[in-house]
């Protein structure tokens, strides 16, 4: 019988009732020995509609469902546990097809899952299932789930796997066989809608015209199809489509969407709001895996599952969307967790990678406890009238910007407690638009102290990278100038609105602005502030350039931080008493944890290459008056090339000024000697040095002029020479194989090209909601999840207490003398039929040729048979690109080798934003691939 509609539901016809139905055969990917029917008897829910009373016969539900164990047993393996996976809508159980075969395929792998059973079923109403002539509510589906496990009498371990509104079933069922439950898995799913924010669009379309769009015509089920990224091909598209051809196939469809909670008289309101607060109690590993490109579930619902779930391990996928499970490899990500979750040493026992270094746990405790918090100094220095702080050409304009110690740090501790007076605790996120120079300074610090995590992305980033990098770190609070918090505005960036300076009411509305700066500074004196945080409470999220791929954030906790500034006090004698020039933010933000006077020269940020010498020499001479210490002048690369071009400019005082400089710094992409050399000329008075580091360590190993000069050329690999390790850093390389991987062990002998591995106490913590980007940049390491490194005690002979592990994703080599030599990016070697090139040797060689300025080598054609092709800028520039003359080509084939297969001139070779230096070879290679092939020879 049907049972009577209410709410959305009742907009609905009637549903007709159907049987189950085994799935066609010929479905791409899907195995039809996996598909069963199995029948289960519906359990009542008391005092729901039409329920039978005692006595009378049960009712029985057929349900269609993909299930692995047959498959298994004929394998004669025994399964460790089974993976219960519940689609959404309008999908069915075909979604799960990848993970099904994934799990066959790893289930005699000695490092991989184990054997795990997968039953992914269809929804009563749903794919092949019965149509029971029901509209079914949440709280019925859950006890649905339940009573489709109890006929196959699954026992635990299981884990749940659910996507969409599947997640929120598989989820009810996890809170209700806790017993059983040894882990979830979620894609693209909410269990809660911010009340802040209304239901997604799609949704509200589709509820808009519910009979029309979801069970009428195949609109809903289409426009769900057309959310994959790639498009989906046809004949994966047309097994989606097969159990839903005609409307009344379509009604289950519809009626999930009415079920949809949009108020709260809503029939599924409370068992939604039950299995939501549920959740929060679930102690069992999780992990979620997301497509942040859904227009369905967006940032704001995952942040609501982390705050749920604050153990699960998070992975989002740029670029994927809703249907995450087609767009990516979710089964590859599932299978890796499990086998994480299974990784055994040598004696059988569990190994994870707290075990692997819990013999270093205790020192590591006791080395981040000793370390002073970040805002030691200015505590140190409360009193103090000399300068802090010096900007030389302020947002706000007005002539130069002078900071003292004593302001700088009663304004930190009043926008500390200005900040949490207004709401914001320890953990929260506030993200900050704000230039370097003053505010940004205080309000680091002021969030430090009181436990926020502060999200810095670089404005080089762009509108599109800035808006990725906010929406996925999703902070609580943005503090930002008036056009920071428009852009915020315009691209609906998340969080609460703070302005750097006191704007009109009106503007102040239309942006969305609630406090000010000055506001948090009145509201915070004579406020307690709350207690320190912890060191290994995370402090920061500092997101990556974005110049080998979507910007990484990497988060860094109180110890990491304060390991970073004690890291460049031990190395470069910086502290009280001494200056800083700072033409790259984060050496400018750690200038006050250092206890150095910080100059913030006039120039725009995001592009290194507006600084001038005139410039540096007056921000020198800010840096130097009254000081008794040395003066230290950090610069990026692009900024010296500039510096050096703009030096006739200088005045007689200005080469004074210069010359009181006893530090150069360099850093952020390889510098050239002669560059190097030049601005040495410049700063008579300073030892050049061009330490190498990366957002995930800034400082690893440092060379000055000299030794570079000393070093040679590196032997036949070529690169650059960084260095020594830094105090503190152990340096190891894993070898290329012949595919171009790094799969070598950890290794320190001269001569072996592969990954750059490190390990220091100031390495990142982790890369956030990034899972297996932070896992693979822990891979084969003592910090590695997985099986326990075999070598693990030789990797860790010397690392000091405390340090992490890292692979930087460049590669090198070390010499006899232990200095290392970077040649390129493990992402950039060429992989030709003679074996892996690295990019940085071929390089240097072209630049030796009289007349090229600048060499960029890529590979061209498939890999394992790629070919080398050198793209050049000329001196003089070329007006536009085109082919090398005979002439160029066959002098830089003599340099660089005679597997040379093109040369091709460009005015100027693409690069990185944050740096405008390092070379964007993979933007190249695929440039120089059209070209090659016969496209338009326009400009990389």
């Amino acid at each position: 019988m049907t049972r009577p509609t209410t709410g959305p539901a009742g907009r609905l016809p009637a549903p007709t009732p159907a049987p189950a139905q085994l799935p066609p055969d010929g479905l791409p990917g899907l195995d039809p020995a996996w598909s069963r029917l199995v029948t289960a008897r519906e359990t009542p829910l008391p005092g729901s509609p039409g329920t039978p009373a005692d006595g009378t016969p049960a009712v029985e539900r057929t349900w269609h469902v993909l299930d692995t164990a047959p498959a298994l047993a004929a394998r004669g393996v025994t399964p460790v546990g089974t993976l219960l996976c519940v689609h959404g809508n309008p999908t069915w159980a075909y979604l799960w097809r990848d993970l099904a075969a994934a799990t066959l395929a790893a289930a005699h792998a000695d490092d991989g899952p184990g054997a795990w059973r997968v039953v992914a079923v269809d929804q009563l109403e749903m794919g092949f299932s019965e149509r029971t002539g029901t509209h079914r509510t949440l709280r019925r589906r859950v006890r649905d789930l339940g009573d489709l496990t109890d006929a196959l009498a699954l026992e635990g371990p299981v884990v749940t796997v659910g996507h969409d509104w599947g997640g929120v079933v598989s989820l009810g069922w996890a809170v209700d066989h806790v017993d059983a439950l040894a882990g979830v898995v979620l894609l693209d799913t909410a269990v809660h809608q911010p009340p802040d924010r209304p239901i997604p669009l799609p949704l509200r379309l589709a509820l808009g015209a519910l009979a029309p769009s979801t069970v009428a015509t195949p609109a809903f089920l289409e426009t769900t199809l057309a959310l994959a990224h790639p498009s989906l091909p046809d004949d994966v598209k047309d097994a989606y489509r097969a159990p839903y051809r005609t409307a009344e196939r379509r009604a289950g469809i519809g009626a999930f969407v009415a079920d949809i909670p949009v108020g709260p008289g809503h029939p599924s309101v409370d068992e939604l709001d039950r299995v939501a607060e549920r959740v929060r109690g679930l102690d069992v590993p999780a992990l979620v895996l997301w497509g942040p490109r859904d227009p369905v579930f967006g940032e704001a619902h995952l942040g609501d599952l982390l705050a749920r779930l604050p153990q699960a391990q998070v992975h989002r996928f740029e670029g994927a969307g809703h249907l995450v499970a087609e767009d990516v490899d979710v089964a590859g990500a599932v299978t890796t967790w499990l086998a994480d979750r299974r990784a055994t040493g040598p004696d059988g026992t569990a190994a994870t990678r707290a075990d692997t270094t819990a013999a270093t746990r205790a020192d590591t405790t006791a080395a981040n406890d000793a370390r002073a918090p970040l805002w030691r100094r200015l505590d140190d220095l409360a009193d103090d009238d000399s300068t802090a702080l010096v900007e030389m050409a302020p947002p706000t304009g007005g002539g130069v910007r002078t900071v003292t110690w004593r302001l700088l740090a009663r304004r930190v501790r009043e926008l500390a407690a200005g900040l949490h007076a207004a709401g914001v605790r320890r953990g929260d996120r506030v993200s900050l638009l704000v230039p370097p120079g003053a505010d940004l300074t205080a309000t680091l610090y002021a969030c430090l102290r009181i436990g926020a995590v502060v999200v810095v992305a670089d404005a080089g980033l762009g509108a599109r990278g800035l808006t990725r990098a906010v929406r996925g770190a999703q902070p609580t609070v943005v503090v930002g100038e008036r056009k920071g918090l428009a852009a915020a505005r315009a691209l609906g960036w998340p969080g609460r609105r703070v302005s750097t300076t006191t704007l009109p009411p009106a503007t102040a509305a239309v942006l969305g602005v609630e406090v000010s700066l000055p506001d948090l500074v009145d509201l915070g004196v004579g406020t307690e502030l709350p207690p320190e945080p912890a060191p290994d409470d995370v402090a920061a999220i500092l997101f990556t350039s974005g110049s080998t791929g979507p910007a990484k954030g990497v988060a860094y906790t109180h110890a990491q931080l304060s390991a970073m500034r004690d890291a460049l006090a031990a190395q470069y004698g910086l502290g009280v008493g001494t200056g800083l020039v700072a033409g790259f933010a984060p050496f400018a933000l750690l200038g006050p944890a250092l206890g150095c006077r910080s100059v913030t020269p006039d120039m725009d940020v995001t592009s290194p290459r507006t600084l001038t010498a005139r410039a540096v020499a007056a921000a020198v001479e800010a840096a130097t008056v009254d000081l008794p210490g040395p003066t230290a002048v950090f610069l990026s690369p692009a900024a010296l090339a500039n510096v050096v071009a703009t030096a006739g400019d200088l005045t007689a005082d200005d080469e004074r000024a210069l010359g009181r400089v006893g530090l150069l710094l360099s850093a952020g992409a390889p510098v050239g000697e002669a560059l190097l050399a030049a601005v040495g000329d410049l700063l008579p008075g300073a030892v050049p040095h061009t330490p190498y580091g990366m957002t995930e360590g800034l400082l690893l190993t440092d060379v000055t002029l000299e030794e570079i000069r000393a070093a040679g050329s590196g032997g036949a690999a070529g690169g650059v020479c960084v260095g020594r390790p830094a105090a503190g850093v152990t340096v190891r390389i894993s070898a290329l194989d012949a595919d171009g991987r790094a799969t070598g062990p950890l290794d320190a002998t001269p001569g072996v090209t592969g990954e750059v591995v490190v390990a220091a106490a100031h390495v990142k913590d982790h890369y956030d909601r990034l899972w297996l980007t932070d896992r693979e940049s822990r891979r084969g390491t003592p910090d590695g999840d997985g099986p326990r490194v075999p070598d693990a005690q030789d990797a860790l002979d010397g690392v000091a207490p405390g340090a992490r592990w890292h692979r930087t994703g460049d590669v090198g080599h070390l010499d006899a003398e232990g200095r290392l030599w970077v040649e390129g990016r493990l992402a950039h070697v060429l992989l030709t039929a003679d074996g892996p090139v690295t990019p940085v040797g071929p390089e240097q060689r072209a630049q030796s040729v009289p007349g090229v300025r600048r060499a960029g080598v890529v590979g061209v054609g498939p890999r394992g048979t790629q070919q080398v092709v050198v793209v050049v800028e000329t001196e003089p520039g070329a007006r536009r690109p085109a082919l090398g003359t005979p002439a160029l080509t066959a002098a830089v084939r003599a340099a660089v080798g005679p597997a040379v297969a093109a040369v091709l001139v460009v005015p100027d070779l693409p690069t990185d934003v944050r740096h405008n230096s390092k070379v964007d070879r993979t933007r190249l290679a695929a440039w120089a691939e059209g070209v090659l092939a016969g496209g338009r020879l326009g400009r990389p």
